[in-house]
């Protein structure tokens, strides 16, 4: 089995995850772009896996948006993105919030009829390693 670890910004909710990922879905989706408040959410899926909360358990809040099954956990100190534990028992875990490295590459890009306009033809985009 393979184990993650990862944790809030502030540090107050940290946890571990044993399972093997079933896919890793950047989201372009209306409501995934309101939550993150970017272009997309990059989240690792897993159908068997557990997950284990290290510290601050009590710092974690889960919101689901009324009349869908739309659902985000985070920490209610600092407001980061952490796991999520659906009805099916699927387990979703925004990428940015693991502090063990992910190797897996996404799988798909999904919604994309939702994609923001600005998202497209990054490739041509200026890179900088730090704040120009």
């Amino acid at each position: 089995m393979t184990h993650y670890s990862g944790s809030c910004l502030c540090g107050n909710a940290k946890f571990e995850v044993v399972g093997k990922f079933d896919g890793f879905y950047l989201c372009h989706c209306q409501h995934c772009q309101k939550d993150t408040g970017s272009a997309h959410a990059a989240n690792l899926f897993l159908n068997s896996a557990k997950l284990t909360w290290l510290a601050g358990s009590d710092a974690v809040t889960t919101f689901t948006l009324p009349g869908t099954r739309h659902k985000k956990s985070f920490c209610k100190f600092c407001g980061s993105a952490l796991p999520t534990i659906h009805e099916v028992g699927l387990l979703a875990i925004p990428a940015g919030c693991l502090d063990t490295e992910v190797s897996m590459p996404p799988t798909a890009h999904i919604y994309t009829a939702s994609k923001a306009v600005w998202a497209t033809g990054l490739g041509d985009v200026p890179e900088f390693e730090r704040l120009p």
